[in-house]
């Protein structure tokens, strides 16, 4: 499954994919052409389209949706917006991270698979630390998917300063001037207002609260939730909710709770170890106890979708 980022979920500066730049003059606002400084790489290094035009550009897949159209358009008008104010960007078009897809039970086979040796996903990062597929692993939060972060190091803190000023950014209030706020502009429209947004807001959990109440009225899920229950009952779990909408995630839920308050790579081997051993026991109970209510639930999901939205 692959999901592209949406301007406005660009990350911080410091990891947008930020390049640098060939060397800013004295006053500090822009490069100067003729200092030597740092030059580019056209070849980034993200999870993202490689296919680029003569001056970088990200070429836009044929078969693109909609909104992996606009995230295109808007690294493409962030680079070119950048390269008229002196600097250079490597425009770059991130993946969602879908190394958990399989925990969820949608696909029997493949939760099976999944959970026999990370469980939950949860301890599994703290016995696997050198495996930068598996999350929460040191390896994995040493990832760098910006392809720039390497030019932006080596900058000076004038050249630093000089290029977030042109990039600009999001804050709390909005985006700043600058490129980001150009490129979004010109790929997803203006900025909306709070009122604007608030209404958006309203409106996306009036549609949640539609699709979750259709689901746990379902007699058939609400049958099966209650038979998923009463096996995780007897399997010594403690049920906190027979909803159709989150029995599936109970226990996980519940274990996620229970992890140490200042992250999993704190705990030794020998203790991750033992965590994931328990955790695994746990998951395969859990999606064994509800194997039929998963194969009921996940194609009514699939009509009735929903994703909670909080603010």
């Amino acid at each position: 499954m692959s999901f592209i980022l949406k301007g406005v979920a660009w990350p911080a500066v410091a990891a947008a994919g930020v390049l640098a730049l060939a060397g800013c003059s004295q006053g500090g606002d822009g490069p100067s052409a003729s200092s030597g400084g740092i030059t580019s790489s056209a070849s980034g290094g993200s999870a993202s389209s490689s296919a680029t035009s003569a001056k970088g550009d990200l070429a836009i897949p044929a078969d693109a949706d909609d909104e992996t159209r606009k995230a295109y358009v808007a690294q493409n008008a962030l680079a070119a917006c950048m390269r008229a104010k002196g600097f250079t960007y490597t425009p770059h078009v991130m993946e969602y991270d879908d190394s958990l897809k399989d925990v969820d039970g949608q696909d029997y086979e493949a939760a099976k698979k999944f959970r026999n040796k990370y469980g939950f996903g949860l301890y599994a990062g703290a016995v696997y630390r050198n495996d930068p597929n598996v999350q929460g692993s040191e390896a994995y939060n040493k990832k760098d998917t910006s392809p720039d972060t390497a030019y932006r190091n080596a900058l000076t803190p004038a050249q630093k300063k000089a290029y977030d000023k042109a990039l600009g950014g999001r804050t709390a209030t909005g985006l700043t001037p600058g490129c980001q706020k150009e490129a979004e502009e010109k790929a997803y429209g203006p900025e909306k207002s709070k009122a604007e947004i608030d209404k958006k807001t309203a409106e996306d959990k009036e549609r949640a609260l539609a699709a979750k109440q259709a689901l746990n009225g379902d007699s058939e899920l609400v049958t099966l939730a209650q038979q998923f229950a009463s096996c995780l009952t007897k399997q010594g779990f403690n049920v906190t909710t027979t909803q159709p909408t989150e029995i599936g995630d109970m226990v996980k839920f519940q274990l996620s709770g229970q992890t140490p308050p200042n992250g999993i790579l704190a705990l030794s081997k020998s203790e991750a170890t033992a965590k994931l051993t328990q955790e695994i026991g746990l998951a395969k109970k859990d999606l064994e106890c509800g194997k039929d209510f998963r194969a009921a639930y996940f194609p009514k999901l699939a009509k009735h979708p929903f994703e909670d939205v909080t603010g």
